[in-house]
């Protein structure tokens, strides 16, 4: 005798009903009327506790026929045994009957053997990682994708086994695909077996190998490539040193580096060079291309000129639009619908009202840990900036079930992760671009919404304390207020009840 489950059981395993999964040929175990999916199958022997017929403590994937309480397999008269042959835990089998906890130790000691049949010793602390994982059905999964195929995990660990990879970080910029390649680096780095660097500078190095290998002109490539070795891997470098690369400012730098090569292919079709270009070419240039191209290639252009490659000129001053910002009543409406509206998912509900309260880029919003959360004198507070700002109680209540539920916390490295908002990826939160489309699915304009709230700060505080509140620059704020027409714009920061040091009264007479 196989499972049975009702339909509605299946659906509120599954969150969806099993003929779909019936149409995709997802069935593991039958019903009296039908088919139980495998992925209901496979949750359900997740289920653990004491049986309510015999008492063991054990798994639990059976249903006691009238009150549909949860038994045991032998209870519920199964004739299928899911102990695993050789430690005997119950759990779903896999090839010779083993556990998925046995079967993924066999895996990694056949993938990483380094030819002596052991794990190679420099690879031990990402096995214990993988096999320490809470849900080791999705390590197993991992390392079974693409199977068989070349560049697929299995292919790179067991060349990583095996010594064919090195174990630096200027071998894994010519790994394909990069994809499976910059997860398995983020995983080394974060067990300590690979150096840590951020992750968008690693991603700008492997970008840039393959954006100079297609550089047909071998004199623009040499003058790309210094360009990047010499000002801006520096510039990327010195920021990481200070706060985690944004990927915003990722894809800025790799623009750059884009719109230097057009310029440079710009000038061979009018038969020119940068040592042959002055006022009149930068001009031209300036009068064919849009805004947004003429700030990009600004940078290039000033170190082109601080090296000497070109002829003096001088660049038109940079323009810089804003975004129009949301009206205040929108605003308050799309936060109301963040607190009180229990049908949209947790994560966006707690990330979109951050962004419309404290007008917090999603970048910074994903940097966020659980150690900026705190409780002081029965009060929520959330550290933004210093000092940290108060969370309402609405909010609060929801922050606080978000971190008791949340997601992607099954990975190899991810199980004791401080994250708020936790990624796929090792050690890593998640993408801003990820929650930026999550936010925009549900109608929240991010960007707009930011704007808005910046500005009402800006008008109800002094410039300088929502600088410092909400890690904004002062010159930023400042101007915000008084684009706004804020009173603040003058407001000068510090305890104005204190006395300068050195300064004494004038006495009446003092001249």
């Amino acid at each position: 005798m196989s499972p049975t489950y009702t339909p509605e059981e299946c659906e509120r395993w599954h969150k969806r009903t099993c003929a779909r999964c019936r149409r995709r040929g997802w069935f593991a175990a039958r019903w009296p009327d039908g088919h139980v999916c495998r992925t209901c199958h496979d949750k359900a022997l997740l289920v653990r506790g004491t049986c309510p017929s015999c008492g063991d403590e054990r798994a639990l994937p059976g249903l006691r026929s009238g009150d549909g309480t949860r038994t045991c397999s032998d209870c519920a008269g199964f004739m299928m045994s899911y102990r695993c042959s050789r430690c005997g835990t119950e759990d779903k089998l896999h090839r010779a009957r083993l556990c998925t906890q046995c079967t993924i130790t066999d895996r990694l000691n056949e993938l990483l053997d380094d030819g002596t049949g052991r794990i190679r010793p420099e690879l031990l602390p990402m096995a214990d990682s993988l096999l320490a994982m809470d849900r080791p059905l999705s390590g197993l999964a991992w390392l079974n994708r693409n199977k068989g195929k070349p560049g697929s995990t299995a292919d790179l660990l067991r060349r990583l086994g095996q010594g064919d990879i090195e174990l630096t970080h200027d071998a894994f910029h010519h790994l394909q695909p990069w994809r499976a390649a910059a997860h398995l680096r983020e995983l080394l780095m974060t067990c300590g077996i690979l150096p840590t660097i951020d992750k968008r500078i690693c991603s700008f190095e492997r970008w840039l190998i393959e954006h100079l290998a297609s550089i047909p002109d071998p004199d623009h490539a040499q003058i790309i490539r210094r360009y990047a070795a010499w000002e801006v891997l520096p510039r990327l470098r010195s920021r990481a040193e200070k706060k985690p690369v944004t990927p915003a400012a990722r894809r800025r730098v790799a623009d750059q580096v884009k719109q230097a090569t057009a310029f440079l292919d710009w000038l061979a079709d009018r038969d020119h060079t940068l040592a042959t270009c002055g006022q009149t070419g930068i001009d031209a240039w300036h009068a064919e291309h849009n805004q947004h191209v003429r700030n990009t290639i600004r940078n290039f252009l000033l170190w082109c000129s601080a090296s000497k490659l070109t002829r003096p000129f001088r660049l038109p001053p940079v323009q810089i639009s804003r975004a129009a910002p949301m009206p205040q009543a929108e605003r308050l409406e799309l936060i109301g619908r963040l607190l009180t509206d229990p049908s949209l998912p947790l994560r966006v509900r707690v990330a979109g009202s951050i962004v419309l309260l404290y007008a917090q880029p999603l970048s910074r919003i994903v940097r966020l840990t659980l150690d900026d959360v705190t409780r002081a004198e029965q009060q929520t507070l959330l550290r933004l900036g210093e000092p940290p700002s108060p969370v309402p109680e609405p909010l609060a209540e929801l922050l606080f079930r978000w971190i008791d539920s949340r997601d992607n916390m099954n990975t190899a490295t991810n199980h004791a992760c401080r994250w708020l908002f936790p990624g796929r990826r090792a050690g890593q939160p998640i993408h801003p671009d990820v929650l930026a489309a999550l936010l925009n699915d549900i109608g929240i304009p991010t960007t707009a919404g930011r704007t808005a709230a910046i500005r009402q700060h800006a008008l109800e505080m002094p410039a300088p304390v929502v600088a410092e509140a909400l890690s904004y620059h002062r010159v930023t704020t400042a101007k915000l207020a008084s684009e706004a027409g804020g009173t603040w714009s003058r407001y000068a920061s510090g305890d104005h009840w204190r006395s300068p040091p050195g300064w004494t009264p004038r006495r009446t007479g003092d001249s």
